[in-house]
């Protein structure tokens, strides 16, 4: 595997690009919030979704609630997880697309990183399959991923299942943590080349790629990459750990 730069470096556009380009992938894993974008695109369509009423008042505030108790180390990730998706049991699937899809396009705070959109866009074009992880739920992200040309047949989120168009309180899949090399493997059936995350979270995803990349990694995920020699970014404009 690759080693890493100094804490210091800020490797330019090109860099990071023509470094995963050479290794020639066949198949690309990438996480979303924080990786492809700055901020966490479902906390905060979670946030904007309850002050907005797209679920009932009392859901709102019985799941505000559940969020402080996440917080505080006493509800799982992957329980929060899913219950952030769960609670539109009963809202049809089209309402949440408009809702994402408003929230996105108006309101998401974060920002596009244009290296991984050009990377992705360069992986496209040499014939790379790539795959968009995330533990947000898929309604956000299959909107999050459109700059990417991502389909959303490769969009592996949060996802309830759906009866006639409405959403259950049943889960398809959570791919946080080991659910994300799990939901690869169900799903897309095939080694990864490539992988791309920037949280603890990440870190069994990364680990099953053949070469793994921290970008902008989070302290628990940048002590783990040094610890493996996996490759470190950070990308222009972004601080480095000291």
């Amino acid at each position: 595997m690759h080693t890493s730069g100094t804490h210091t470096s800020y490797p330019t556009k090109s860099d990071l690009i023509e470094t995963v380009l050479r290794l020639a992938p066949r198949v690309a894993a990438f996480d979303c919030d924080g990786t492809l974008w700055s901020s966490d695109a479902g906390q905060t369509f979670f946030d904007w979704e309850i002050k907005n009423g797209v679920v009932p008042a009392e859901v709102g505030v019985a799941m505000r609630a559940r969020y402080a108790e996440y917080k505080a180390g006493r509800v799982s990730e992957d329980d929060m997880c899913a219950e952030m998706v769960t609670m539109h049991r009963g809202i049809a699937e089209t309402v949440m697309m408009e809702a994402a899809t408003e929230f996105m396009s108006r309101h998401f705070c974060g920002v596009i990183y244009p290296e991984m959109q050009e990377l992705i866009r360069r992986l496209h074009e040499n014939g790379c399959e790539v795959w968009a992880v995330s533990s947000s739920n898929e309604w956000v992200i299959r909107v999050g991923v459109r700059p990417f040309e991502i389909p959303e047949s490769h969009v592996l989120a949060v996802k309830a299942e759906l009866q006639d168009g409405i959403v259950t309180d049943r889960v398809v899949r959570i791919p946080s943590g080991p659910g994300k090399p799990e939901a690869l493997r169900e799903v897309a059936g095939k080694e990864v080349d490539v992988a791309f995350g920037n949280s603890q979270w990440d870190t069994e995803m990364l680990a099953m790629a053949r070469y793994p990349f921290a970008i902008n990694p989070k302290p628990e995920l940048e002590a783990t990459a040094r610890e493996r020699r996996w490759t470190i970014y950070f990308l222009e404009g972004t601080p480095a750990a000291v």
